[in-house]
């Protein structure tokens, strides 16, 4: 290949890792490994909708820039391409023919429709689990909410390629029913019917990956991911209070959820993160691990919380420092990318309810100055509260993970 052609296959299959999902260090990481075995010198920057490409080889210089934007998440993709990355930096000849599977694997369609439909109502159901849902008709109609949501943003998909129409839309679906099942007293105070579809599509990718940025230094990158997670939270939010006053139901801003016992949220825990799991497409053959792990995240966030008496920030962090410390060498012993294991292990702890809920006591403090000083002191808590869980969760991910890294790097360069 010529001087241009390798510099543009490095491009690509950055581009292809970074629009997928994958962490910005991971992708940048991919791509230096193989524009190393192409002989080329190269430097990466990352910015919201643009990768910017460096390269020298020998005398020859090229700078290049391709439009990248990263609103997606799609596992299967990023696995595919990590392996021909690895192909190709460890057999030249294999390089020839990467540009175009690259190519082939940036359309490979994501989960099929019906799967994903069911694992929006399984993964829905659980969440309910978790938070305490006692009947079960509620969790009935949480399955019917969350799974036709599901086929309605599928079915957006093809229509439009709005990021915030598609989570609107079920947000919106998903409010009008739980309105409807507090009408005919079928839901509680905590609002789970409308709830919990609508906890699903909390793009918990997108904030960790926005955390990791901000903690790696990135602040553009990791500011922009934050206010792409933010406004489509807030697309789902006004979905779901929209849906809700639509016919004269509200929700309130506490409380967040029930206690309930260990082996319930271990075991819906599993679910959720084989259900988001599906969500980001990763292959299926890895759901073991994530779903392991997340369950054992799970047990150590109950522990620490119910056990220990450690706040919800607190108790994030151990289940994430475990995540982190499991998979880290899991990922890199199997070749795993750690964003399609470590993010569906611990995204189910995103805190969305508590958004959600300050969403809530925004618009009820800005109805007018009637509002009494529990909306005001909820909605500040429940903010709060938010901000430091989705801290707490990136650093607890990061943290082993830059140890464990660093540890490895410095090993493999004593090695003869």
């Amino acid at each position: 290949m010529t001087f241009e052609e390798r510099s543009d296959l490095v491009l690509a299959a950055a581009k292809a890792l970074f629009v997928n999902g994958q962490s910005t260090e991971q992708t940048l990481a991919a791509a230096r490994r193989l524009a190393d075995s192409l002989d080329l010198r190269v430097m990466i920057f990352a910015r919201w909708g643009e990768l910017l490409l460096q390269a020298e080889s020998g005398t020859a210089r090229l700078v290049r820039a391709i439009a990248a934007d990263p609103t997606g998440v799609d596992m299967d993709r990023v696995v595919a391409v990590a392996h021909v990355i690895d192909r190709a930096a460890s057999d030249r000849s294999a390089s020839d023919d990467a540009r175009a599977e690259i190519e082939t694997i940036s359309k490979a369609p994501p989960a099929a429709t019906w799967l994903f439909a069911v694992a929006a109502a399984a993964g829905a159901v659980a969440l309910s689990v978790i938070f305490g849902i006692q009947h079960l008709a509620a969790g009935a109609l949480i399955a019917a909410s969350a799974g036709a949501g599901a086929l309605l943003r599928r079915g957006l998909a093809g229509l439009s390629g709005n990021s915030f129409l598609q989570p609107f839309c079920a947000a919106l679906l998903a409010g009008a029913v739980g309105a409807l099942a507090v009408r005919f007293q079928l839901s509680s105070s905590l609002r789970l019917v409308a709830v919990c579809p609508c906890m699903i599509l909390v793009p918990g990718p997108h904030l960790l990956n926005g955390g990791l940025d901000l903690l790696r230094g990135r602040i553009h990158l990791g500011a922009a991911r934050l206010i792409f997670a933010g406004l489509l939270i807030a697309a789902i939010a006004t979905g779901l209070l929209l849906g809700l006053a639509l016919l004269g139901a509200a929700l309130p801003v506490d409380p967040a959820g029930r206690a309930v016992p260990l082996w319930q949220d271990t075991i819906a825990a599993g679910v959720a993160v084989a259900a988001y799991s599906i969500f980001f497409s990763t292959p299926l053959r890895m759901l073991a691990w994530p779903v392991a792990v997340g369950m054992l995240a799970h047990a150590l966030r109950w522990a620490a919380m119910t056990g220990a008496g450690f706040g919800p920030a607190a108790g994030a962090l151990v289940a994430c420092l475990t995540v982190g410390l499991v998979l880290t060498p899991v990922a890199h012993r199997l070749k795993m990318p750690f964003a399609a294991v470590g993010f569906a292990s611990v995204v189910s702890m995103m805190p969305g309810v508590l958004l959600f809920r300050m969403a809530s006591g925004l618009v009820q403090i800005a109805a007018g100055p009637a509002v009494n000083l529990s909306v005001i002191g909820g909605t500040l808590s429940n903010a709060a509260t938010a901000a430091t869980v989705v801290l707490a969760m990136s650093l607890g991910l990061l943290a082993p993970k830059l140890l464990i890294d660093s540890l490895g790097e410095r090993a493999r360069r004593r090695a003869p």
